[in-house]
């Protein structure tokens, strides 16, 4: 269990699972860098934070919900949280609410995980304050205007949580990992600040002397 001044921002599981180094940049050193990208991702959900609480029918609707998890050592909020009622079983006296989160993302489906990962700690951190079992949820991508479906099974609990432990090991470092150049950087906010491709070759360079240096 973790205290509440241990407490990383939920989001930041995003970033670990995109790049260690990115992570670093924003958790350790508190930089950050908007591009075009970032801007209409934090447009799309502060718009859905605008709306405070709705109620149709058979589901209760709450926008920009606080979250918490002291075993996984996460805060945050989601931008959606749907309460969907179930009738009332023979032991219950009232019908029984059932969330379901659902999270905003401005482009399409990844081939990763790490959306799926940050929706699953929200149900994660859900279970913990409401002592409820979260089966599934759902992703809402503006480039499609589609949602699609999340079953939070074994395999992708067990991803987050490790996920998670990944994310305070870092932390707890204190030390910002060296850039390492993939294709996907070209897509990062942190792009001419990290600068993958020039630390890296000067990383290169340097190991090359010393390993000649080490031989001679």
């Amino acid at each position: 269990m973790y205290s509440e001044d241990d407490l990383i921002p939920l989001s930041a599981l995003q970033h670990i699972l995109f790049c260690e180094r990115q992570c670093a940049l924003i958790h350790i050193e508190q930089m950050w860098n908007e591009n075009l990208f970032t801007a209409e991702g934090r447009i799309m959900h502060e718009r859905v934070d605008e709306v405070g609480r709705e109620s149709r029918g058979n589901v209760r609707i709450e926008f920009a919900m606080p979250l918490r998890s002291l075993r996984l050592g996460l805060v945050g909020k989601a931008d959606v949280v749907e309460f969907h009622r179930k009738s009332a079983s023979q032991n219950a006296k009232s019908p029984e609410w059932v969330p379901f989160p659902v999270e905003y993302k401005r482009g399409k489906p990844k081939k990763d995980n790490c959306d799926r990962v940050q929706l699953c700690a929200q149900a994660l951190c859900l279970e913990e304050m409401l002592d409820v079992e979260i089966p599934c949820g759902a992703l809402f991508y503006g480039k499609t205007r589609r949602r699609k479906d999340v079953v939070f099974d074994n395999a992708l609990r067990q991803e987050t949580e490790s996920a998670a432990i990944q994310l305070h090991k870092l932390i707890e470092l204190r030390q910002t990992p060296p850039p390492v150049y993939t294709p996907k950087c070209k897509s990062c906010s942190f792009f001419h600040v990290c600068l993958p491709k020039t630390i890296e070759k000067r990383h290169s360079v340097k190991q090359y002397l010393s390993g000649a240096m080490r031989e001679s």
